[in-house]
């Protein structure tokens, strides 16, 4: 691999270097190989031969430099003050094969100056969502941290009960967050300026060539923001936990705990357990972005030549980004072009499958049945099973909604038609009963089901024979979605 550690330069303050702290014997669970390759790790023989002891913490390779980070935040819209890596180091930071840097984190390894009140470690479960999650929106073509892979192990960890400890290497584009700046802010605002230009210097080196760096930096972060979670809406992802700590400056998604993918389509759903007040509901995703830079944005006041005003117009493009990224994905999903009529067309779609608490990922991908049925049987069938579930009133209003958006497509080309629709439907999300399914047969010490679902995850868009009938299966429309634990 070809090494770049740079944050290891930065003031000491910043972080605790540390090494990790290990996992008892450890056993391989699953190991990504097409992110191995894309780092460079499998053409090092001692990193595919030490895999296991280096993700169990047992052998730290020469060219790593693992630190934990310090950074802070605010936790459901509350400043939460100095947070950190609590059972994560930064091991190393390395050029890909496409010469983009990537960070190599270590999660669940001990602890360090931030865990608080924590023990360090990650339990198995937990490991396994997040593997498969950032797999997941990979795939799909959602920025996203990803992981090399995971390993389980006999350290027992106590939670709810006493749990296997597992340790997973994500890999992410950055690991600093929106709370960086508020760490500083708060606990070393002499750093902001130097911080502010390694921020620029290495993940958006372009705005140099803008006469205001700084506002170019701080626009870009906005405008990726707003894309990721346009991206997450398109999807049906919810987050869970968008607090400012979990937000990457790169827009790309970070931090994988209370996630779900929609199943039965309610804009509403809460799918984390601790969230009562439902601030961090499907629905309020693009509102929970925009409060999080808001919050963010005012730090850089203390650079030279940066004003409240400055930072308004920073912020101001928010709205119209997310706006045109969700509408044109929207479109994309029904096969139409980016207009007036198409939007009215995608909000009544919408919202006959809230009004009939349709499966949100199934529903869509059904449309291809009607489209263009002799060419999808399988979502032929799909259309059968949603259809069935309308009532008298709501067979109507499908069927008078099916008229309008067929006599619609007759304007487009069909080709274009069928090729945005199987591109931006997926067949296959990781649903909640799916990862249950994949944790239950490794909590008894089987892999299988993990690697089936991760091969499945792997070509999300197509019908694959790997797949079982619960794959795509919802929940009873009197059955609510599984809420999730922030336990991990």
């Amino acid at each position: 691999m070809r090494y770049q550690n740079t944050y290891v330069n930065l003031d000491t303050r910043l972080y605790h270097e540390q090494p990790p702290t290990p996992l008892d014997n450890p056993r391989a669970a699953h190991f990504n190989t097409q992110v191995a390759e894309q780092l460079g790790w499998t053409d090092d023989d001692e990193l595919m031969t030490r895999w296991v002891e280096i993700l169990a913490g047992q052998y730290v390779p020469t060219e790593f430099r693992p630190l934990a980070m310090a950074y802070a935040g605010h936790q459901f819209g509350q400043w939460a003050g100095q947070l950190g890596d609590g059972r994560g180091l930064l091991m190393a930071q390395v050029l890909d094969k496409d010469d983009k840097l990537q960070d190599l984190h270590l999660k669940g390894i001990g602890l360090t100056p931030y865990s608080r009140m924590g023990d360090g470690r990650a339990v198995l479960r937990s490991t396994i969502r997040e593997y498969l999650c950032g797999h997941a929106l990979t795939q799909l073509g959602v920025p996203s941290s990803n992981a090399l892979g995971f390993v389980v192990s006999e350290t027992r960890v106590r939670r709810e009960r006493m749990e296997a400890g597992a340790a997973l290497m994500r890999v992410a584009d950055s690991h600093i967050r929106l709370g960086h700046i508020e760490w500083i802010a708060s606990f070393a605002p002499d750093l902001l300026g130097e911080f502010t230009d390694y921020m620029i210097d290495t993940y958006y080196p372009e705005c140099r060539d803008s006469d205001t760096p700084v506002l170019a930096f701080l626009t870009a972060v906005v405008e990726r923001t707003a894309k990721m979670i346009a991206d997450w809406q398109l999807i049906g992802f919810a987050h869970g936990v968008m607090n400012t700590d979990n937000l990457s400056i790169t827009g790309s998604t970070l931090d994988f705990g209370p996630f779900g993918f929609m199943e039965r389509f309610n804009p509403a759903w809460i799918n984390n357990h601790s969230d009562h007040t439902g601030r961090y509901a499907y629905q309020n995703q693009p509102a929970i972005g925009h409060w999080n830079l808001n919050i963010w944005l005012p730090h850089f006041m203390r650079l030279e030549g940066v004003t409240r005003e400055a930072l308004s117009d920073c912020l101001a493009p928010y709205e119209a980004t997310f706006m045109q990224h969700y509408q044109q994905g929207l479109c994309r999903k029904l096969g139409l072009p980016h207009e007036k009529d198409s939007l009215t067309l995608a909000f009544e779609w919408l919202t006959l499958l809230e009004d009939n608490l349709l499966d949100y990922n199934n529903s869509f991908r059904a449309l291809l049945g009607l489209v263009a049925p002799d060419e999808h049987p399988y979502e032929q069938q799909l259309l059968a099973t949603m259809t069935a579930e309308l009532n008298q009133e709501a067979q109507k209003v499908w069927q008078d909604w099916s008229i309008s958006y067929l006599a619609h497509l007759e304007l487009v080309s069909f080709e274009q038609v069928i090729n945005d629709m199987r591109t931006n439907n997926p067949v296959y999300v990781l649903r909640n009963s799916m990862a249950q399914r994949a944790i239950t047969a490794a909590e008894q010490g089987q892999f299988d089901e993990v690697d089936r679902v991760f091969r499945l995850l792997a070509s999300p868009y197509e019908v694959q024979d790997i797949a079982s009938e619960l794959d795509t299966t919802p929940p009873n429309t009197d059955t609510p979605q599984m809420p999730i634990s922030c336990s991990s």
